[in-house]
């Protein structure tokens, strides 16, 4: 079967403003563009086209996610303040996260199009998926915004799967470099749902994403954190999924897997200061499958978080589609020479100290 892929131009037209980077601006800060702007994700979607792969997947419309579908993860309350702020030229929603004008409806058709992709998977229409939405949604709280999160699409559609397509046991793998504290807490005590994230050591939330974090009440032992040093390369990375996140998930067996994917882990993005590179994304997309293979029947949906370098990013999104579909498009990553000629790439003594913490934890699987 071959791969679906979930896009709509209106993502791209979710507006959140002039910002200094993720900074509000005012004197002495300059405003300048937002980080989470929507060429980067754009350029995503071009190299697919440009690349000829994107004729090869199967194109999944999406849909707006209902009132119903959102606030099994939001507070009816969260909900129609961002419906009523939808009018408004720019608006907050929460901590370091801004909307424009439609932006609720987009949000809407975000949380929707993660929910179609999981569905696509489930009924057999297509192998696998990847989710290109925005805004994305890994930060997003049940009663407010974060980290440019308006609604947590992933936890969303992790809901879903549970509660109106009754599945026993579902999985999230979150590769962003940031800590996935929305999907954290919206399943922080519920056993029905592993969350794994492996993110950057005390980036974004700060103080958030330890590894004693793990669960609470009947979800205790059932969220993973691994918070990876500034400076982790390709090594520490193959190394957490071939230790921890393998394993968990041999353990747990899912019967779904959805993977918040943020690619602000690659090397040179301004958000992160990791370094992992086109080649290794797709090995890790590689282990996935393999694994959702052995547990789940394949069933593996990736949604879109973060990554802000407009110049690797499509090239990591690329890599990602082609392991996902099998289907190579022939196009060399410019980058990947320089990237993965970075010093540090082999598993350094204090990476591999964070990995031997985090592994006691799987025994409670």
């Amino acid at each position: 079967m071959a791969t679906g892929f979930i896009y709509h131009e209106l993502y791209m037209w979710h507006e959140n403003g002039n910002f200094a980077g993720f900074m509000p601006y005012g004197n002495p800060v300059q405003p300048y563009v937002h980080s989470e702007h929507h060429e980067t994700k754009r350029r995503i979607r071009n190299l697919l086209e440009v690349s000829g792969l994107l004729k090869d997947l199967v194109q999944i419309e999406p849909r707006e996610a209902t009132k119903e579908e959102i606030c099994r993860f939001h507070t009816p309350g969260y909900y129609e303040k961002i419906k009523s702020q939808n009018d408004q030229y720019l608006s907050e929603t929460g901590f370091y996260t801004a909307m424009g004008r439609g932006s609720f409806e987009i949000a809407c058709l975000a949380a929707g199009g993660v929910i179609e992709a999981v569905d696509a998977v489930l009924d057999g229409r297509v192998r696998n998926a990847y989710a290109l939405v925005r805004p994305p949604g890994h930060h997003a709280l049940s009663d407010a915004g974060m980290g440019f999160c308006i609604f947590g699409n992933a936890a969303i559609a992790g809901m879903h799967l549970l509660q109106a397509r009754k599945l026993d046991r579902i999985a999230f793998v979150d590769w962003d470099v940031h800590h996935g504290n929305g999907t954290q807490s919206a399943f922080w005590d519920n056993p029905a749902a592993l969350t794994i994230s492996i993110h950057q050591d005390n980036c974004f939330p700060q103080d958030s994403g330890y590894i004693s974090e793990t669960g609470e009440g009947a979800g205790e032992g059932f969220n993973i954190n691994v918070p990876l040093p500034p400076g982790s390369g390709t090594g520490a990375y193959e190394a957490v999924y071939d230790r921890i996140v393998i394993p968990a998930l041999q353990r747990f067996k899912p019967d779904f897997i959805i993977v918040p994917s943020g690619f602000d882990a690659g090397a040179q993005d301004p958000l992160g200061r990791q370094m992992m590179t086109s080649e290794a994304y797709s090995t890790l997309t590689r282990k996935l499958m393999e694994v959702a293979d052995e547990v789940c029947d394949g069933r593996l949906v990736l949604c879109h978080e973060g990554g802000y370098s407009g110049h690797t990013a499509p090239f990591f999104g690329l890599a990602v589609m082609e392991r996902l579909s099998g289907i190579s498009a022939g196009v060399e990553d410019p980058f990947e020479p320089l990237l993965a000629g970075l010093g540090g790439h082999p598993l350094q003594p204090h990476q591999e100290a964070v990995i031997r913490q985090v592994e006691p934890l799987l025994q409670r699987l």
